[in-house]
């Protein structure tokens, strides 16, 4: 169970991915790692993100086109994955709650740190702010961040498909959800109300 609850840890992964099945021998491996620390007391947001050279994979042209992170990035910029995961150490995850925009950034890091023969750094304490923003404003299905921030009258700030960029923009989120910070409310009509 999380103990520091002044602070969220949203997260963002961007993976190696293809246009189609991967190619023999390759596995989605993470090569970003985007993390914003949310205060859900005063709403402020602190952006931070590495990049993680892959093993397993190369990048391919298709996920250079969605993210803009190519190959030769990696190479000279990546760090491994458990260098990585202690980066992600000095910002406490066990100790406090972490979130994502669904399920996809929890199963990736579960199912390569196990492949990997890695810890994942985090406790059990994982928000689906996806799955939030559908339940507090009444949507009948879960929806991208893009559509979230038109929602909530905001645009996307950076470059989309990249982690930092993207944990950044879903902690505003999430900051809108709780009304902290200079982030205001969703507006009333938009958020069920118990009873409706």
């Amino acid at each position: 169970m999380a103990k520091d609850l002044n602070k969220v840890l949203v997260i963002d992964l961007e993976a190696t991915c293809w246009d189609s099945d991967p190619p023999p021998g390759q596995k989605n491996e993470i090569i970003e790692i985007g993390l914003c620390v949310l205060d859900l007391k005063t709403g402020e947001r602190e952006k931070h993100g590495r990049l993680v050279k892959p093993v397993e994979s190369r990048v391919s042209e298709f996920c250079t086109s969605l993210t803009t992170i190519t190959q030769e990035m990696v190479d000279s910029e990546g760090i491994s994955l458990q260098d990585a995961l202690h980066w992600l150490n000095e910002f406490k995850p066990r100790k406090r709650a972490w979130a994502s925009w669904g399920d996809y950034d929890r199963v990736q890091f579960d199912r390569e740190c196990q492949r990997k023969a890695l810890t994942v750094p985090f406790g059990r304490t994982h928000l689906n702010i996806k799955h939030l923003f559908a339940v507090m404003t009444g949507l009948s299905r879960e929806i991208g961040v893009g559509q979230a921030l038109e929602k909530v009258n905001t645009t996307f700030e950076g470059t989309p498909h990249r982690g930092a960029d993207d944990a950044w923009n879903i902690a505003g989120i999430y900051a809108r959800i709780l009304g902290v910070g200079d982030e205001s409310r969703i507006p009333e009509t938009r958020v069920r109300k118990s009873g409706a």
